[in-house]
């Protein structure tokens, strides 16, 4: 039996919705071990004089808790 964790990360990147994706998931898999899985809840532009300056992503991701029981 494996019993899973979910903790919410919010990445913003100012090339696009992909790389911040990416580097939340970067940092989340730096910071705790079986990173398994992860959902999109919500993306966000800032946007500056009509353009947009940065693209901003809420997600959550899932781990597995490690130890034997």
């Amino acid at each position: 039996m494996s019993v899973a964790k979910v903790i919410e990360v919010s990445a913003t990147s100012k090339i696009s919705f992909e790389d911040a994706i990416n580097q939340g998931i970067t940092r989340a898999c730096d910071t705790v071990s079986n990173v398994r899985g992860a959902w999109i809840k919500e993306q966000k532009v800032s946007i500056e004089d009509g353009r947009i300056t940065a693209y901003r992503v809420n997600m959550q991701v899932t781990f597995v808790l490690g130890g034997d029981k």
